[in-house]
Protein backbone atom coordinates (compact mmCIF):
# COMPACT_ATOMS: atom_id res chain seq x y z
CA UNK A 1 0.00 0.00 0.00
CA UNK A 2 1.40 3.37 -1.03
CA UNK A 3 1.50 6.01 1.68
CA UNK A 4 -0.12 9.20 0.36
CA UNK A 5 -0.08 11.10 3.65
CA UNK A 6 2.71 13.64 4.09
CA UNK A 7 5.03 12.68 6.95
CA UNK A 8 7.96 14.89 7.90
CA UNK A 9 10.42 14.50 10.72
CA UNK A 10 12.82 16.51 12.81
CA UNK A 11 15.69 14.25 13.83
CA UNK A 12 18.18 15.97 16.16
CA UNK A 13 21.05 14.28 17.99
CA UNK A 14 20.97 14.76 21.78
CA UNK A 15 24.60 15.87 21.98
CA UNK A 16 24.05 19.50 22.95
CA UNK A 17 21.59 22.38 22.96
CA UNK A 18 19.09 23.04 20.20
CA UNK A 19 20.81 25.19 17.57
CA UNK A 20 18.82 28.12 16.18
CA UNK A 21 19.28 26.51 12.74
CA UNK A 22 17.65 23.39 14.17
CA UNK A 23 14.71 25.51 15.27
CA UNK A 24 14.23 26.61 11.66
CA UNK A 25 14.53 23.04 10.36
CA UNK A 26 11.96 21.81 12.88
CA UNK A 27 9.65 24.72 12.02
CA UNK A 28 9.81 24.17 8.25
CA UNK A 29 9.22 20.43 8.65
CA UNK A 30 6.30 21.16 10.98
CA UNK A 31 4.77 23.76 8.66
CA UNK A 32 5.01 21.52 5.61
CA UNK A 33 3.35 18.63 7.43
CA UNK A 34 0.54 20.73 8.87
CA UNK A 35 -0.30 22.56 5.66
CA UNK A 36 -0.76 19.17 3.99
CA UNK A 37 -2.77 17.77 6.91
CA UNK A 38 0.12 15.42 7.54
CA UNK A 39 2.19 14.08 10.42
CA UNK A 40 5.17 15.74 12.10
CA UNK A 41 7.50 13.26 13.81
CA UNK A 42 10.22 13.96 16.36
CA UNK A 43 12.95 11.33 16.26
CA UNK A 44 15.90 11.50 18.64
CA UNK A 45 18.97 10.14 16.85
CA UNK A 46 20.94 8.82 19.79
CA UNK A 47 22.97 6.00 18.24
CA UNK A 48 26.16 7.77 19.37
CA UNK A 49 26.27 6.28 22.86
CA UNK A 50 29.30 8.31 23.94
CA UNK A 51 28.04 11.78 23.06
CA UNK A 52 24.28 11.32 23.51
CA UNK A 53 22.92 12.40 26.91
CA UNK A 54 19.44 11.95 28.37
CA UNK A 55 19.40 15.53 29.64
CA UNK A 56 19.95 16.78 26.09
CA UNK A 57 17.04 14.62 24.93
CA UNK A 58 14.81 16.14 27.61
CA UNK A 59 16.04 19.58 26.62
CA UNK A 60 15.17 19.07 22.96
CA UNK A 61 11.68 17.83 23.81
CA UNK A 62 11.06 20.73 26.21
CA UNK A 63 12.40 23.31 23.74
CA UNK A 64 10.07 22.18 20.96
CA UNK A 65 7.14 22.15 23.37
CA UNK A 66 8.03 25.69 24.49
CA UNK A 67 8.07 26.80 20.87
CA UNK A 68 4.66 25.24 20.27
CA UNK A 69 5.89 22.71 17.70
CA UNK A 70 3.95 19.70 18.96
CA UNK A 71 5.00 16.39 17.45
CA UNK A 72 2.46 13.76 16.38
CA UNK A 73 4.90 10.83 16.56
CA UNK A 74 7.91 10.32 18.82
CA UNK A 75 10.78 7.86 18.46
CA UNK A 76 14.28 7.25 19.79
CA UNK A 77 16.76 5.45 17.57
CA UNK A 78 18.31 3.68 20.54
CA UNK A 79 14.99 1.90 21.08
CA UNK A 80 14.89 0.69 17.47
CA UNK A 81 18.15 -1.25 17.39
CA UNK A 82 16.41 -4.59 16.75
CA UNK A 83 14.84 -3.12 13.61
CA UNK A 84 18.21 -1.79 12.44
CA UNK A 85 19.80 -5.17 13.22
CA UNK A 86 17.31 -7.02 11.03
CA UNK A 87 18.17 -4.81 8.06
CA UNK A 88 21.90 -5.24 8.63
CA UNK A 89 21.43 -9.00 8.54
CA UNK A 90 19.38 -8.77 5.33
CA UNK A 91 22.08 -6.66 3.69
CA UNK A 92 24.78 -9.12 4.74
CA UNK A 93 22.72 -12.01 3.43
CA UNK A 94 21.97 -10.27 0.11
CA UNK A 95 25.59 -9.25 -0.43
CA UNK A 96 24.87 -5.52 -0.19
CA UNK A 97 27.11 -5.38 2.89
CA UNK A 98 30.02 -7.36 4.26
CA UNK A 99 32.08 -7.73 7.41
CA UNK A 100 35.46 -6.12 6.99
CA UNK A 101 38.32 -7.49 9.11
CA UNK A 102 40.44 -4.44 9.78
CA UNK A 103 41.74 -2.06 12.40
CA UNK A 104 39.36 0.87 12.35
CA UNK A 105 40.63 3.63 14.60
CA UNK A 106 37.82 6.09 13.93
CA UNK A 107 35.28 3.46 14.93
CA UNK A 108 36.84 2.91 18.34
CA UNK A 109 39.86 0.59 17.71
CA UNK A 110 37.75 -2.21 16.28
CA UNK A 111 39.01 -5.35 14.54
CA UNK A 112 36.02 -5.48 12.21
CA UNK A 113 33.20 -3.29 10.95
CA UNK A 114 30.34 -3.75 8.51
CA UNK A 115 30.75 -1.97 5.22
CA UNK A 116 28.29 -1.26 2.44
CA UNK A 117 29.26 -2.70 -0.94
CA UNK A 118 29.20 0.37 -3.13
CA UNK A 119 27.87 -0.28 -6.67
CA UNK A 120 29.87 2.78 -7.80
CA UNK A 121 27.09 4.46 -9.71
CA UNK A 122 25.74 7.93 -10.26
CA UNK A 123 22.70 8.96 -8.24
CA UNK A 124 20.35 11.82 -9.03
CA UNK A 125 18.82 13.83 -6.20
CA UNK A 126 15.74 15.82 -7.11
CA UNK A 127 15.77 18.43 -4.37
CA UNK A 128 12.79 20.74 -3.87
CA UNK A 129 15.13 23.66 -3.18
CA UNK A 130 18.32 22.84 -5.09
CA UNK A 131 16.82 21.16 -8.12
CA UNK A 132 18.59 18.22 -9.76
CA UNK A 133 21.87 17.20 -8.14
CA UNK A 134 23.89 14.38 -9.73
CA UNK A 135 26.61 12.66 -7.69
CA UNK A 136 29.07 9.95 -8.72
CA UNK A 137 29.27 7.72 -5.63
CA UNK A 138 32.50 5.98 -6.69
CA UNK A 139 34.58 8.31 -4.51
CA UNK A 140 32.62 7.25 -1.44
CA UNK A 141 34.14 3.77 -1.50
CA UNK A 142 32.69 0.97 0.60
CA UNK A 143 31.56 3.04 3.56
CA UNK A 144 30.82 1.82 7.09
CA UNK A 145 27.15 1.23 7.96
CA UNK A 146 27.60 -0.49 11.34
CA UNK A 147 30.27 -0.90 14.00
CA UNK A 148 28.84 -4.37 14.65
CA UNK A 149 25.60 -6.21 14.01
CA UNK A 150 24.14 -4.41 17.05
CA UNK A 151 25.61 -0.98 16.38
CA UNK A 152 24.34 0.78 13.27
CA UNK A 153 25.89 4.12 12.34
CA UNK A 154 23.99 7.20 11.30
CA UNK A 155 23.56 6.48 7.58
CA UNK A 156 22.00 3.05 8.07
CA UNK A 157 19.82 4.02 11.03
CA UNK A 158 18.40 7.14 9.40
CA UNK A 159 17.46 5.30 6.19
CA UNK A 160 15.79 2.43 8.03
CA UNK A 161 13.90 4.71 10.39
CA UNK A 162 12.68 7.02 7.62
CA UNK A 163 11.45 3.97 5.70
CA UNK A 164 9.83 2.25 8.66
CA UNK A 165 8.17 5.46 9.85
CA UNK A 166 6.85 6.23 6.37
CA UNK A 167 8.64 9.57 6.07
CA UNK A 168 7.69 11.12 2.73
CA UNK A 169 9.65 14.39 2.92
CA UNK A 170 13.10 14.89 4.40
CA UNK A 171 13.48 18.59 5.15
CA UNK A 172 16.89 19.23 6.66
CA UNK A 173 19.93 21.48 6.62
CA UNK A 174 22.21 21.97 3.63
CA UNK A 175 25.16 20.23 5.33
CA UNK A 176 23.25 16.94 5.06
CA UNK A 177 23.21 17.10 1.27
CA UNK A 178 26.58 15.32 1.18
CA UNK A 179 25.03 12.46 3.17
CA UNK A 180 22.19 11.94 0.74
CA UNK A 181 24.04 9.87 -1.93
CA UNK A 182 25.06 7.25 0.67
CA UNK A 183 21.54 7.13 2.00
CA UNK A 184 20.03 6.70 -1.46
CA UNK A 185 22.35 3.74 -2.10
CA UNK A 186 21.21 2.12 1.15
CA UNK A 187 17.56 2.81 0.28
CA UNK A 188 17.99 1.00 -3.02
CA UNK A 189 19.76 -1.90 -1.32
CA UNK A 190 16.95 -2.52 1.20
CA UNK A 191 14.13 -1.78 -1.24
CA UNK A 192 13.01 1.37 0.53
CA UNK A 193 11.03 4.08 -1.19
CA UNK A 194 12.91 7.32 -1.63
CA UNK A 195 11.58 10.34 0.26
CA UNK A 196 11.44 13.76 -1.34
CA UNK A 197 14.38 15.89 -0.24
CA UNK A 198 14.56 19.59 0.58
CA UNK A 199 17.91 20.85 1.83
CA UNK A 200 17.62 24.22 3.57
CA UNK A 201 20.23 26.98 3.16
CA UNK A 202 22.67 27.69 5.95
CA UNK A 203 21.87 30.13 8.75
CA UNK A 204 24.63 32.75 8.61
CA UNK A 205 25.96 35.26 11.10
CA UNK A 206 25.92 38.91 10.10
CA UNK A 207 29.50 38.60 8.75
CA UNK A 208 28.12 35.84 6.47
CA UNK A 209 30.07 33.11 8.25
CA UNK A 210 28.21 29.95 9.21
CA UNK A 211 26.41 30.36 12.53
CA UNK A 212 28.32 27.80 14.58
CA UNK A 213 28.86 26.92 18.24
CA UNK A 214 32.61 26.89 17.72
CA UNK A 215 32.74 30.48 16.51
CA UNK A 216 29.67 32.08 18.05
CA UNK A 217 29.29 30.12 21.30
CA UNK A 218 26.00 30.08 23.19
CA UNK A 219 24.46 32.74 20.93
CA UNK A 220 23.60 30.00 18.43
CA UNK A 221 21.37 28.17 20.94
CA UNK A 222 17.65 28.53 21.53
CA UNK A 223 18.37 28.51 25.28
CA UNK A 224 20.30 31.77 24.95
CA UNK A 225 17.26 33.54 23.49
CA UNK A 226 14.85 31.94 25.97
CA UNK A 227 17.03 33.23 28.80
CA UNK A 228 17.15 36.70 27.23
CA UNK A 229 13.39 36.88 27.41
CA UNK A 230 12.31 36.49 23.82
CA UNK A 231 8.83 35.13 23.15
CA UNK A 232 8.49 31.71 21.46
CA UNK A 233 6.04 33.10 18.90
CA UNK A 234 8.49 35.84 17.96
CA UNK A 235 11.39 33.40 17.60
CA UNK A 236 9.34 31.18 15.27
CA UNK A 237 8.22 34.19 13.24
CA UNK A 238 11.80 35.44 12.98
CA UNK A 239 13.47 32.14 12.00
CA UNK A 240 10.75 31.52 9.40
CA UNK A 241 12.05 34.58 7.55
CA UNK A 242 15.66 33.34 7.47
CA UNK A 243 16.04 32.07 3.93
CA UNK A 244 12.33 32.27 3.14
CA UNK A 245 10.26 35.16 1.89
CA UNK A 246 6.48 35.09 1.46
CA UNK A 247 6.70 37.41 -1.54
CA UNK A 248 4.63 40.10 0.22
CA UNK A 249 5.33 42.96 2.63
CA UNK A 250 3.93 41.01 5.59
CA UNK A 251 6.54 40.28 8.24
CA UNK A 252 4.52 39.35 11.33
CA UNK A 253 2.99 35.87 11.16
CA UNK A 254 1.26 33.75 13.78
CA UNK A 255 2.00 30.03 13.61
CA UNK A 256 -1.39 29.40 11.98
CA UNK A 257 -0.66 32.10 9.39
CA UNK A 258 2.72 30.52 8.67
CA UNK A 259 1.03 27.15 8.08
CA UNK A 260 -1.21 28.78 5.47
CA UNK A 261 1.48 30.95 3.86
CA UNK A 262 4.71 28.93 3.96
CA UNK A 263 5.94 27.61 0.62
CA UNK A 264 9.06 25.45 0.26
CA UNK A 265 9.36 26.62 -3.34
CA UNK A 266 10.11 30.13 -2.04
CA UNK A 267 13.01 29.02 0.17
CA UNK A 268 16.20 30.49 -1.27
CA UNK A 269 19.31 28.47 -2.11
CA UNK A 270 21.75 30.94 -0.54
CA UNK A 271 22.30 31.31 3.18
CA UNK A 272 20.00 33.46 5.30
CA UNK A 273 21.29 36.05 7.76
CA UNK A 274 20.55 35.86 11.47
CA UNK A 275 20.06 39.52 12.37
CA UNK A 276 19.56 40.17 16.10
CA UNK A 277 18.21 43.67 15.45
CA UNK A 278 15.47 42.15 13.29
CA UNK A 279 14.71 39.60 16.03
CA UNK A 280 14.40 42.45 18.54
CA UNK A 281 12.04 44.28 16.19
CA UNK A 282 9.84 41.20 15.70
CA UNK A 283 9.80 40.47 19.44
CA UNK A 284 8.85 44.09 20.15
CA UNK A 285 5.87 43.74 17.80
CA UNK A 286 4.67 40.71 19.76
CA UNK A 287 5.09 42.53 23.08
CA UNK A 288 3.06 45.46 21.74
CA UNK A 289 0.20 43.07 20.87
CA UNK A 290 0.07 41.61 24.39
CA UNK A 291 -2.52 42.71 26.91
CA UNK A 292 -1.14 44.09 30.15
CA UNK A 293 -2.10 40.87 31.96
CA UNK A 294 -0.36 38.75 29.30
CA UNK A 295 2.74 40.90 29.47
CA UNK A 296 2.86 40.81 33.26
CA UNK A 297 2.52 37.03 33.34
CA UNK A 298 5.12 36.44 30.61
CA UNK A 299 7.66 38.87 32.09
CA UNK A 300 7.13 37.88 35.73
CA UNK A 301 10.44 36.07 36.20
CA UNK A 302 12.34 39.10 34.87
CA UNK A 303 10.59 41.63 37.12
CA UNK A 304 11.83 42.95 40.48
CA UNK A 305 9.73 41.88 43.46
CA UNK A 306 6.84 44.04 44.65
CA UNK A 307 6.89 46.19 41.54
CA UNK A 308 4.32 48.97 41.28
CA UNK A 309 1.57 48.23 38.79
CA UNK A 310 1.90 51.82 37.62
CA UNK A 311 5.32 50.99 36.18
CA UNK A 312 4.13 48.11 34.01
CA UNK A 313 2.80 50.14 31.03
CA UNK A 314 6.04 52.10 30.97
CA UNK A 315 8.14 48.94 31.02
CA UNK A 316 6.03 47.32 28.31
CA UNK A 317 6.45 50.38 26.12
CA UNK A 318 10.25 50.49 26.48
CA UNK A 319 11.48 46.89 26.19
CA UNK A 320 12.00 44.74 23.11
CA UNK A 321 12.86 41.67 25.24
CA UNK A 322 12.39 40.88 28.90
CA UNK A 323 16.10 40.89 29.75
CA UNK A 324 16.00 44.67 29.21
CA UNK A 325 13.73 45.12 32.22
CA UNK A 326 16.35 44.90 34.96
CA UNK A 327 18.73 47.47 33.37
CA UNK A 328 15.81 49.91 33.15
CA UNK A 329 15.74 50.09 36.95
CA UNK A 330 19.36 51.13 36.91
CA UNK A 331 18.82 53.84 34.28
CA UNK A 332 15.52 55.37 33.19
CA UNK A 333 13.42 53.88 35.98
CA UNK A 334 15.95 54.50 38.73
CA UNK A 335 13.74 57.40 39.88
CA UNK A 336 11.69 54.91 41.92
CA UNK A 337 14.73 54.51 44.17
CA UNK A 338 15.75 57.16 46.73
CA UNK A 339 16.82 60.29 44.91
CA UNK A 340 20.57 60.28 44.26
CA UNK A 341 22.83 63.26 44.90
CA UNK A 342 23.01 65.46 41.82
CA UNK A 343 24.46 68.76 40.65
CA UNK A 344 21.79 71.42 41.07
CA UNK A 345 23.36 73.35 38.21
CA UNK A 346 21.89 70.62 35.99
CA UNK A 347 18.36 71.75 36.88
CA UNK A 348 18.81 74.65 34.48
CA UNK A 349 17.54 74.12 30.94
CA UNK A 350 20.34 74.54 28.38
CA UNK A 351 18.83 77.77 27.00
CA UNK A 352 18.15 79.19 30.47
CA UNK A 353 20.85 81.57 31.73
CA UNK A 354 19.71 82.14 35.30
CA UNK A 355 18.91 79.57 37.99
CA UNK A 356 16.69 82.18 39.63
CA UNK A 357 14.21 81.71 36.79
CA UNK A 358 14.45 77.94 37.19
CA UNK A 359 13.70 78.29 40.90
CA UNK A 360 10.68 80.43 40.07
CA UNK A 361 9.30 77.84 37.64
CA UNK A 362 9.73 75.05 40.17
CA UNK A 363 7.95 77.07 42.85
CA UNK A 364 5.02 77.74 40.50
CA UNK A 365 4.85 74.00 39.73
CA UNK A 366 4.73 73.24 43.45
CA UNK A 367 1.99 75.78 44.01
CA UNK A 368 -0.14 74.41 41.20
CA UNK A 369 0.31 70.73 42.16
CA UNK A 370 -0.24 71.29 45.87
CA UNK A 371 -3.96 71.75 45.31
CA UNK A 372 -4.34 68.82 42.88
CA UNK A 373 -6.70 66.06 44.01
CA UNK A 374 -6.09 63.88 40.96
CA UNK A 375 -2.42 63.02 40.43
CA UNK A 376 -2.70 60.95 37.28
CA UNK A 377 -0.25 61.78 34.51
CA UNK A 378 -3.11 63.21 32.46
CA UNK A 379 -4.22 65.49 35.31
CA UNK A 380 -0.67 66.67 36.12
CA UNK A 381 -0.09 67.47 32.45
CA UNK A 382 -3.36 69.40 32.21
CA UNK A 383 -2.39 71.47 35.24
CA UNK A 384 1.14 72.33 34.05
CA UNK A 385 0.84 72.46 30.28
CA UNK A 386 -0.37 76.09 30.05
CA UNK A 387 2.65 77.18 32.14
CA UNK A 388 5.00 75.18 29.90
CA UNK A 389 3.56 76.72 26.76
CA UNK A 390 3.81 80.22 28.24
CA UNK A 391 7.37 80.02 29.67
CA UNK A 392 8.83 77.42 27.31
CA UNK A 393 8.49 73.65 27.58
CA UNK A 394 12.20 73.11 28.18
CA UNK A 395 12.40 75.88 30.79
CA UNK A 396 9.56 74.41 32.82
CA UNK A 397 9.58 70.66 32.22
CA UNK A 398 13.33 69.98 32.17
CA UNK A 399 13.98 71.19 35.74
CA UNK A 400 10.86 69.39 36.93
CA UNK A 401 11.95 66.11 35.36
CA UNK A 402 15.52 66.46 36.60
CA UNK A 403 14.37 67.35 40.11
CA UNK A 404 12.18 64.23 40.21
CA UNK A 405 14.74 61.79 38.76
CA UNK A 406 18.20 63.27 39.30
CA UNK A 407 19.04 61.92 35.82
CA UNK A 408 19.53 63.27 32.31
CA UNK A 409 17.42 60.41 30.93
CA UNK A 410 14.10 59.47 32.41
CA UNK A 411 10.42 59.27 31.45
CA UNK A 412 8.49 62.54 31.12
CA UNK A 413 7.73 64.36 34.40
CA UNK A 414 3.99 63.66 34.22
CA UNK A 415 4.58 59.90 34.23
CA UNK A 416 7.14 60.19 37.03
CA UNK A 417 4.73 62.31 39.11
CA UNK A 418 1.96 59.74 38.82
CA UNK A 419 4.26 56.86 39.80
CA UNK A 420 5.92 58.71 42.72
CA UNK A 421 2.64 60.12 43.97
CA UNK A 422 1.82 63.61 45.20
CA UNK A 423 3.74 63.54 48.49
CA UNK A 424 7.06 62.31 47.06
CA UNK A 425 6.78 64.51 43.97
CA UNK A 426 6.35 67.67 46.05
CA UNK A 427 9.12 66.56 48.40
CA UNK A 428 11.62 66.23 45.55
CA UNK A 429 10.60 69.53 43.97
CA UNK A 430 11.04 71.33 47.30
CA UNK A 431 14.44 69.67 47.75
CA UNK A 432 15.55 71.15 44.42
CA UNK A 433 14.38 74.68 45.37
CA UNK A 434 16.09 74.54 48.72
CA UNK A 435 19.43 73.80 47.10
CA UNK A 436 19.41 76.28 44.24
Amino acid sequence: MINTKVITRFAPSPTGFLHIGGVRTALFAYLYAKQHDGIFALRIEDTDKVRSKEEWTDGLINDLAWLGLKHDVFAKQSERVDIHKSYIKKMLDSGHAYISKEKVVEEGQRDEVIRFKNPNKKVTINDLIRGEVIVDTTDLGDFVIARSIDEPVYHLAVVVDDFEMGVTHVIRAEEHLSNTPRQILIQEAIGASRPIYAHLPLVLAEDRSKLSKRKHGETVSLTYYKDKGYLPEAILNFVALIGWNPGTDQEIFSLSELIKTFDLAKVQKGGGIFNVEKLDWVNKKYIEKMSMDEFTAAAKSFMPENISAKLLPLIKEKVSKFSEIKPLFETELSFINPLPAYSFENLKWRQEKDLVNTKSYLQTIIDKLSTASDFSKESVKAILWPLAEEKGKGNVLWPMRYALSGKDKSPDPFIISEILGKEETLKRLKHAIQNI
